[in-house]
């Protein structure tokens, strides 16, 4: 059975960093292109960031380059995702995922097997 169990989120004031946790079980995570999407309230799921099974490759969406970092360490089956400079339109769920085998768009929802329960990360202004 596989399970992405995201950290707690929290709240925090804008400006404050905080640094979000996915860890898996039950897929072989070290061949699993992984991602990390959000979603606020009344507004659809969106692309936050992603890392191909090796870390060589990270893709980011454009409101998070500069203040949001993604990694993994596959020897202990995590995802990180480091938020600095929190806005208050980061104020969302945020989900981890776990892609399929062959990836074409790291952005797409689609591509994602997996999914986390997700992690609320309330920013206040």
């Amino acid at each position: 059975q596989v399970q992405l169990v995201e950290s707690a989120g929290g709240l925090v004031q804008a400006g404050d960093s905080l640094r979000l946790s996915c860890e898996a079980s039950g897929l072989s995570f070290s061949t699993k292109g992984m991602g990390w999407f959000r979603q606020a309230p009344g507004k659809e799921r969106e692309f936050v960031a992603a890392i191909s099974d090796s870390g060589i490759t990270v893709v980011y969406a454009e409101f998070v380059k500069g203040r949001f970092t993604i990694s993994r360490d596959n020897a202990k089956k995590k995802l990180y995702l480091q938020m600095n400079s929190l806005q208050s339109e980061d104020t969302a769920v945020y989900h981890c995922a776990a892609a399929r085998t062959y990836i074409i768009d790291y952005r797409s929802a689609e591509e994602y097997v997996y999914w986390g329960q997700g992690t609320q990360v309330t920013v206040s202004s």
